[in-house]
């Protein structure tokens, strides 16, 4: 029997879930659009910190400058530089997720098989769990800018070895934030569009009324057949809000017409208190 422990839950809107059910894809939208937008840069500012902290220990006060120096021209580059990704939680009804993430109760939730959306993942996604920590002293990264700062022989320079850490290091800015959102238990499907390499797919725009966003589209309909695993396969359920409207029978209609009979037989509505405030 599946367990809470290996389902994700992403908390949307129908518009949202009609673009996954009908054209099989997961819109990445840009980290920086998020409410946490402001929590990459705090991790490479940590990142800074603790590398600077390590050579300013030792008196190797010339890489401490140079440390320093290049962490300030990679934070002028943060949009440059920022990931996109879909958000997951390991929490199921959970009132938090539906009121941020789910047009304020009124949206749906699709609870997905983790062990199949990581099987679906390949290099340039990752599937990343969040890390919630005010400080990243410990976090693997440091260790390895520090060694190939360390055998940089002067004058001090980008080498490639350097560069790609800092690309990890933007990725893996995408899946921190401050321990104030410890309780969301967030999961991140990542891709960073920067290591244009391994990217090929093409952005896209979506022009709403106040602004115009930059997404990238995951095609889920290639991901399940190069898995060889169906998406009604991954899709273990789908839960109405507690404030929204929708009616089970139209839902279940829409699947059933759009080639998702099994999936029309797993829709539930919320048991979640979640009440509006007027």
């Amino acid at each position: 029997m599946e367990t809470e422990e290996n389902i994700l839950y992403h908390y949307t809107d129908f518009s949202a879930l009609d673009g996954i059910l009908s054209n099989s894809e997961l819109r990445l939208n840009n980290v920086l659009n998020m409410n946490d937008a402001s929590e990459m840069l705090l991790f490479m500012s940590g990142l800074c910190k603790a590398v600077l902290e390590r050579f300013q220990a030792e008196g190797d006060l010339e890489r401490a400058k140079w440390t320093v120096k290049v962490f300030s021209e990679e934070r002028k580059k943060e949009f440059v530089y920022s990931a996109y990704a879909a958000c997951f939680s390991c929490y199921r009804d959970d009132a938090a997720q539906w009121e941020r993430y789910a047009n304020r109760g009124r949206g749906v939730c699709i609870a997905v098989r983790e062990s199949l959306l990581q099987k679906m993942t390949v290099e340039p996604l990752s599937l990343q769990s969040v890390f919630y920590q005010d400080d990243v002293s410990e976090h693997e990264l440091v260790d390895t800018l520090y060694e190939l700062i360390r055998q940089n022989q002067l004058p001090l320079q980008m080498t490639p070895g350097i560069r790609e850490t800092l690309n990890h290091a933007w990725t893996a800015s995408a899946a921190f934030k401050h321990p104030s959102f410890a309780s969301e238990k967030e999961v991140r499907l990542v891709i960073s569009p920067f290591e244009q390499g391994f990217f090929d797919v093409k952005p896209r725009y979506h022009i709403a009324k106040e602004r115009i966003k930059k997404y990238y589209p995951v095609d889920l309909q290639k991901m399940c057949s190069q898995a060889n695993i169906r998406l009604e396969d991954v899709i273990t359920e789908l839960i109405i809000g507690p404030e929204s409207t929708q009616s089970i029978p139209i839902l279940q209609d829409y699947l059933n017409d759009h080639g998702y009979p099994e999936l029309a037989g797993r829709v539930t509505k919320s048991a979640c208190p979640l009440r509006r405030k007027i």
